[in-house]
């Protein structure tokens, strides 16, 4: 870092240290000023002795309560006069519940018929990391809060993740708009309002729709996570994890769902069936149903979530230069008919940053605030592994420095073992149209602490961007139930313009590490290949088999050709032995046997005629005639 930019981060340092100075200063003074009030106005209204009896005033029905103050609505020093249903006593308590000495994130003004604006509803910064909850039914203004709570811990440093359901969450990164409404609202609960644009990166599962893709690899995933989007049983999970653990020993990488099903192909094939004796269990006939599941979910489109680059959740922990913290949000409405695929890969990305994030106990600060929108969804028939895995992440990554805000639409959405770990509380409306919903209605009520709220009644009458509020203070104990109407965004409430959101996502720079899939080699190449030399095997020990099948056919041919010619030979010599003995040893068609030269000689009619004369001549004969 040079000599200037130390001096600078120098100079902002010291400027929020002095803000954060000022801001608990006027704390102080707006707690002092409001507990002096309340004790004022009790005096006031003590009874003389020689006063008439008075009929105390009635409270103020509910239902006048308006969403924005009128012109000429009391302000701070007029808010006593106001009929509520607080008393001087409670309002003060809860001043005093709400002035904290760090960092803090504003929600908004008490409730008590009007607006109190010297009684300022907070969050501590320190204890967004002990998670929280938002909800409310649908157009109670959940979205509004989670946009406000955002930009206020972006502000602050803190990075931000949350998925943007329906789209509208873009508009942080816009400054907003001034309207009479908007200002009349903010003014009547101490809010200066001015509009303010959020540093923000746009991510997409896969890369479907506008963003930054966002990948994970099967081997990432696990097979507790995929299980819960295949929607298998207990049984069939179990199965799936020995298909996993095959895969890891045998050094086949799982990179998307095409590798997955070779594996599983493979275990169900011919060579690959007498392994699956290895896997403890694993029939034939489960592994052939997790299949057809996976051929199932990956021809709905879901494969593309799947593959490399795999994501690293290091970036969502970014910060920009002038020390903000970065709003990520991850585009999901192209995938609106695979709810349980969404909010299981948020489950994931979870998951991963409890993973490979060290401890840090409790800071000043969380690393990250991650804002789980919809999260009726990840608990929607989940089994009970999978409810087990995210109770116990919820309550470990605290340490981590992570903050979690579920945001669904009724406490009865998230389990009961995830709401005790939740420290902040901002319940919008609810409504109570049957006995289910008055029965969850009451069940809610029950678990805040004591006040003098009707809340059973209040909860079904909060206006649009009003909330009960009870959160951790900095001891860790609860602060008083707060009827509160929360602060308005800074930043856009509607949906920045696409243009603008594409022009962020062609400037990001980790669309150069994200934006191109990578096909390496992985279980589906290893097999392919291995089960192509074990077809290249067997087709050659078939060629050596079938070769010697030919020769020893043609042995045999050979064999029987030269038994059938030996044979024909024997009988012909037979043959012609009959025909000689018939014929006294000639026939006609016999030949005279030639003579040699010497039998020709001796055989010549001269050769004879020397020969007689010789002999009579020897034997006197000659000398008769």
């Amino acid at each position: 870092m040079s000599a200037d930019e130390a001096a600078a981060e120098l100079a902002r340092l010291e400027a929020e240290a002095a803000a954060a100075a000022a801001e608990l200063k006027l704390a102080r003074a707006q707690a002092a000023l409001a507990a002096a009030r309340a004790q004022a106005s009790r005096t006031d209204a003590s009874p003389t002795e020689t006063a008439p009896a008075e009929t105390p005033p009635q409270e103020a029905p509910l239902a006048e309560v308006t969403d924005a103050a009128p012109a000429g609505a009391p302000n701070a020093a007029d808010s006593s006069a106001v009929a509520g249903p607080l008393d001087d006593s409670e309002v003060a308590r809860i001043v005093q519940g709400y002035t904290f000495d760090e960092s803090t994130l504003d929600l908004g003004a008490l409730v008590n018929g009007d607006p109190v604006r010297d009684a300022q509803i907070r969050i501590p910064l320190a204890m967004t990391n002990r998670h929280g909850l938002v909800a409310g039914a649908t157009g109670t203004g959940k979205t509004r809060t989670l946009q406000g709570l955002a930009e206020q811990l972006a502000a602050k440093g803190v990075p931000v993740f949350a998925a943007d359901i329906k789209g509208d969450l873009t508009g942080v990164a816009t400054p907003g708009e001034s309207n009479p409404k908007l200002l009349a609202r903010t003014e009547a609960i101490g809010q200066s309002w001015e509009p303010a644009a959020s540093v923000t990166e746009y991510f997409a599962l896969g890369g479907i729709g506008t963003g930054v893709p966002v990948r994970a690899t099967v081997t990432g995933f696990g097979p507790l996570l995929l299980s819960r989007v295949l929607g298998l049983n207990e049984t069939q999970e179990s199965s799936l994890g020995l298909v996993f653990h095959y895969a890891d020993a045998h050094g086949l990488p799982l990179v998307d769902l095409s590798d997955l099903r070779a594996v599983l192909t493979y275990l169900t094939s011919d060579e690959g069936k007498p392994e699956l004796k290895d896997l403890g269990g694993l029939s034939s006939a489960t592994a052939g149903v997790i299949l057809r599941e996976l051929i199932t979910f990956a021809d709905g489109g879901a494969d593309v979530f799947f593959g490399e680059p795999e994501f690293d959740v290091h970036d969502f922990l970014r910060t920009a230069p002038d020390g903000r913290g970065v709003i990520s949000l991850l585009e999901v409405p192209g995938i609106a008919d695979k709810p349980e695929l969404f909010s299981t890969f948020l489950m994931y990305l979870l998951a991963e940053l409890f993973e490979i994030l060290p401890e840090v106990g409790d800071a000043d600060k969380p690393k990250l605030v991650f804002f789980f929108d919809e999260a009726h969804l990840l608990f929607r028939d989940a089994s009970k592994a999978f409810t087990a895995a995210i109770v116990q992440t919820v309550r470990l990554i605290r340490s981590k420095g992570v903050g979690v805000f579920f945001v669904t639409q009724t406490p009865k959405d998230v389990p009961a073992d995830v709401l005790g770990q939740l420290g902040s509380r901002i319940q919008h409306a609810l409504r109570a149209f049957t006995p289910d919903d008055a029965k969850a209605l009451r069940a809610t009520v029950s678990t805040y602490p004591t006040s003098g709220y009707d809340l059973e009644r209040i909860l079904q009458e909060l206006g649009t961007g009003e909330a009960i509020v009870t959160v951790m203070n900095e001891k860790g104990a609860p602060t008083p139930v707060a009827w509160t109407r929360l602060r308005a965004p800074q930043g856009l409430m509607s949906p920045t313009p696409a243009a603008a959101v594409q022009a962020v996502v062609a400037a990001s720079p980790l669309l150069a590490t994200y934006g191109t899939p990578v096909d390496r080699e992985s279980a589906r190449e290893i097999l392919g290949a291995k089960m192509a030399a074990a077809d290249a095997a067997a087709d050659a020990a078939k060629a050596v088999t079938d070769k010697a099948k030919a020769d020893a056919e043609y042995a045999k041919q050979k064999a029987a050709a030269d038994k059938a010619q030996q044979k024909a030979e024997r009988d012909a010599r037979r043959e012609y032995e009959r025909i000689l003995r018939t014929t006294g040893g000639s026939t006609r068609t016999s030949r005279k046997r030639e003579a040699s030269p010497l039998e020709e000689i001796l055989g010549s009619k001269t050769t004879q005629s020397i020969i007689g004369s010789v002999i009579r001549g020897v034997f006197g004969n000659g000398r008769r005639r």
